[in-house]
This record gives C-alpha cells, sequence and structure tokens, in this order.
C-alpha cells in the first residue's frame, strides 16, 4: 500500500512517538491528516500549529466531528498498538467501514517509494537506526527515517528526505516489523524479552528468522556476531538467504566477523576504534572511527550503521567519518544537567542486558563512581528478568529502585521491585539519597522505560542543595 491511496487519514495515539512519526512524515508528504490522543500532551501543539484537527480524548463523535470540520470523509485511521478494539473511536471507524490500519503499516506506506532500511534486535535499534540515517545524512544522501526518539542535529524522530533510502526502526514487541520489506535489515542481537507478547525464548527467535525472509531477494541482512543470540539465528538463515541472492555482512569484535571492531579506547565520553573491512583483495579495507558517545556497545552500534553504509555501496572512510559526528539520541545516555562537577544522565534501559551496557558505559566515561536509580518497567518483565536485573545493577556504586512502572500491565501478585534485590526508595527520597553520595567526577543515571525520565530535574535541585 501506498500513501497515494491513503484518503484522508485520522490518527489513534497521535501523540505516541511511533505514531506521531509517521503522521509527520504523511504531512510532509501532503496527506491530510488529523488526530486523536487521551490526553493533552505537547507534540499535539505541534500538529495545530500545522493545521492538524486535534482531538484530546477518545469518543464515537469524534470521526463524524472531524469530518463535518474538513468537509472530507475519513478513509483511513492508523492506531497505535494501544488503541485497540475496545478504543470507542476505533471502533467507530471499525463500524463504519473505514480501513484501520496499525501504526506499522503506516510507516510501510511512507516507505514504499523508498528503499527500506529495517534496523531491529532486542537492545540497540533507536541508536543503531539514529546513527545510520545521521550517517546518511553526513554524506550527502538525505534520507528519509522514523525512529523512537528524537535524533540529535534533526530535533524530530521523524524526516521525510528527498533522497532514496529510507531508515526505520522496527519494532519487535508486537512482532510489527514484519510488516516491513526491506532492502537493507539489521539485526543487533536477539535476547527474550516481551515474554507477555511473545511466550516463549523460541518465539521471539522466530520472529527475527522471519524478519530476515521479508529481505528483498536483491538485498542485504546486516547482523552482530558478539551476540549469542544473533550468531545463532545466522546459522538458521544462512542458506535460505543465500539461496535467494541475499548478502550477508556480520560485524563484530570477533575474528571471523566482516566488519571487525578492535583497538577500542574510550576517553571521557568519546572512544575511537579500528574497523577493518575483509575484501577480495590481499588485504583489509581499514578506517580509524571516532565517537562522540561512550561504550562499547555503542561503538558496536556504530558499526553496524557502518555496515549499512557499506551495504548501501559507500566507502569504508566515508562512512566512519559520518558517523564520528553523530552526538547522541533523546534518552540514550542522554545529559539532563550537571552541577557541581556532577553530570546527571537519563537512560531508556529496560532489559538486563541494557542496563549492564549503559553502566558500563558510564564506568568508561569517567574515573569517578556511578550511582543508578532504575524503574523497572512492566510487572510481567520485572518478573521474569528479576535476578538479573538485580546483577546489572550491582555495576554501580550506588544502586536504587523505584516501584515498578506498569505501563499497559494490571498488577501480578508477588511481583515488586523487593525483587530486584536492591533498595526501593521513593522518588523523593532517591533523588536525595544520590545527590548526598555524590562526588565531583560522578555520575548520576536514571535508568528505564517508564516516568523516571522526569526525576532529573529534581536530582539537580537535590545537588544544588547538597553540594554547595
Amino acid at each position: 500500500m501506498s500513501l497515494h491511496n491513503l484518503g484522508r487519514v485520522h490518527f489513534l495515539g497521535l501523540a505516541g512517538v511511533g505514531v506521531s512519526a509517521v503522521a509527520r512524515l504523511m504531512l510532509a508528504a501532503g496527506v491530510p491528516i488529523s488526530g486523536t490522543d487521551a490526553k493533552e500532551l505537547p507534540v499535539l501543539d505541534e500538529f495545530r500549529a500545522a493545521g492538524v484537527p486535534v482531538r484530546v480524548g477518545y469518543s464515537a463523535e469524534n470521526i463524524r466531528s472531524l469530518e463535518t470540520e474538513v468537509g472530507e470523509r475519513i478513509s483511513t485511521v492508523i492506531a497505535s498498538s494501544v488503541a485497540t478494539a475496545g478504543n470507542p473511536e476505533y471502533d467507530a471507524a471499525a463500524d463504519a467501514g473505514v480501513r484501520v490500519l496499525h501504526r506499522s503499516e503506516g510507516l510501510a506506506a511512507c516507505m514504499s517509494d523508498k528503499q527500506a532500511i529495517a534496523v531491529a534486535g532486542t537492545h540497540g535499534k533507536t541508536t543503531t537506526s539514529s546513527m545510520t540515517a545521521a550517517m546518511l545524512d553526513g554524506v550527502g544522501y538525505d534520507p528519509s527515517f522514523a525512529i523512537g526518539a528524537n535524533v540529535a542535529g534533526f530535533g524530530t524522530n521523524a524526516r521525510l528526505g528527498a533522497g532514496d533510502w529510507f531508515v526505520a526502526e522496527a519494532d519487535e514487541s508486537d512482532g510489527s516489523l514484519l510488516n516491513y520489506t526491506p532492502q537493507i535489515s539489521v539485526v543487533t542481537n536477539v535476547e527474550p524479552d516481551h515474554l507477555d507478547h511473545y511466550g516463549t525464548a523460541e518465539a521471539v527467535e522466530q520472529v527475527f528468522i522471519d524478519f530476515t525472509e521479508r529481505i528483498e531477494s536483491s538485498g542485504t541482512l546486516v547482523l552482530c556476531l558478539d551476540d549469542v543470540g544473533a550468531r545463532a539465528l545466522l546459522q538458521k538463515v544462512h542458506e535460505p538467504l543465500t539461496a535467494r541472492g541475499v548478502r550477508i555482512i556480520t560485524y563484530g569484535t570477533v575474528l571471523d566477523a566482516d566488519l571487525r571492531l578492535s583497538q577500542v579506547v574510550p576517553e571521557n565520553f568519546r572512544q575511537q576504534g579500528v574497523l577493518s573491512l575483509r575484501s577480495d583483495g590481499p588485504e583489509a579495507q581499514t578506517s580509524t572511527m571516532k565517537l562522540q558517545v561512550p561504550g562499547l556497545h555503542n561503538a558496536l552500534n556504530a558499526t553496524a550503521a557502518v555496515a549499512v553504509g557499506v551495504a548501501a555501496g559507500l566507502d569504508l572512510k566515508e562512512c566512519a567519518d559520518a558517523i564520528g559526528r553523530f552526538s547522541g539520541s533523546s534518552r540514550r545516555f542522554e545529559l539532563r544537567g550537571e552541577h557541581h562537577g556532577i553530570a546527571v544522565y537519563d537512560d531508556y534501559a529496560h532489559h538486563p542486558t541494557e542496563v549492564a551496557a549503559v553502566l558500563s558505559g558510564a564506568r568508561s566515561a569517567t574515573e569517578g563512581r556511578v550511582h543508578a536509580i532504575f524503574q523497572p518497567h512492566l510487572f510481567s518483565r520485572t518478573r521474569d528478568f528479576a535476578a538479573d536485573f538485580g546483577s546489572a545493577l550491582n555495576a554501580a556504586d550506588t544502586s536504587i529502585v523505584l516501584d515498578i512502572y506498569p505501563a499497559r500491565e494490571k498488577p501480578i501478585v508477588g511481583v515488586t521491585a523487593e525483587l530486584l534485590g536492591h533498595r526501593v526508595l521513593s522518588r523523593s527520597d532517591a533523588a536525595a539519597t544520590v545527590a548526598t553520595a555524590a562526588q565531583p567526577g560522578d555520575i548520576i543515571l536514571t535508568i528505564g522505560a517508564g516516568d523516571v525520565t522526569h526525576l532529573a530535574p529534581a536530582i539537580l535541585t537535590a545537588l544544588r542543595e547538597t553540594q554547595r
């Protein structure tokens, strides 16, 4: 399906990061749109300023009132993963015979006239897709993109560019990554997660197998060999992919990677490494890669982005130079403020592997101590990974856990933040505790996918009161 046959489009969950990205793209493409969200949020003002009719609060009457307001019938409704059957506006549209699409199907329509790059994996999707978009932009390709966070340098999470390439973060949480047919697919890693949706680790692996089957026959799979799950995936898909002409480029720090990262040297909040690309000639191509973001996980994400550039026909050094200008994504080791030599960072990490990676990155960025405030996300994820979260948090000098952020879930009996085995404090007590413990040169991290991101101002206030 393409943008040209959607007609007027109405969005449910307009303020959400995924839906708003699709709405921005369609608006830029000249598609007439409107939207509803459950509550008033700042992003809605952006759409209002662009002349988009917006409603706050779902109602069966919204579809009819909007059609009266604009004098045109709504042909398509695009809904977020939480605006489903039972939502009065969703049901009203379905009952009226309006075409109803999931957000990912709307994104697929936006990509229909482009060469798609779909970035998937349990961790690192947002950063890797952000780096890829920034790299392609840096070499003059003017890519389109839709990413789960605002990208530094662009100030937005979605843009319709004039170039041929479209970079999309492919979400595996609900299986919607299978709605894309990419020219280039990236798999950063494969681990059990979202078990509330999949049920088993085997089902998680299967969705990634199915994802690789969506690659166009002339396309490329970019995959990380450092990750055990991704390597196991490759063993299962290598033969069927190569049989239909799909190129495979592996990356990582391991010796058998096609694009190998080595000699990684951290320096405060920056780092550099050497990239070596296997070639048909007597020697591998090499290039130094300098990054403005810390952590081996980010160096691997950057290597993935460079591998995409190679798959797109770019020069290795040109890609490495362009990726060096990337300065970060929203909520990915994002600096929120500093006082008296103590830096406060925020990160979206919500899986044990991600928590371990961000704490390791913080360690590499400072000679001081690392203080972590972690908010578990979802009761089911806390139940499934409590011990692993506890182990990951042991890497911090100070570790505090907030109550579980429920998101879409109802409480599960016996599942509480105490399962992690670390101190559980209220938000105000957590801010005061880390502010008292921190010294110049230290890093304070707020970590999690919930509203812990809003704690940074309170921490900075507490620092000003205690660090005089």
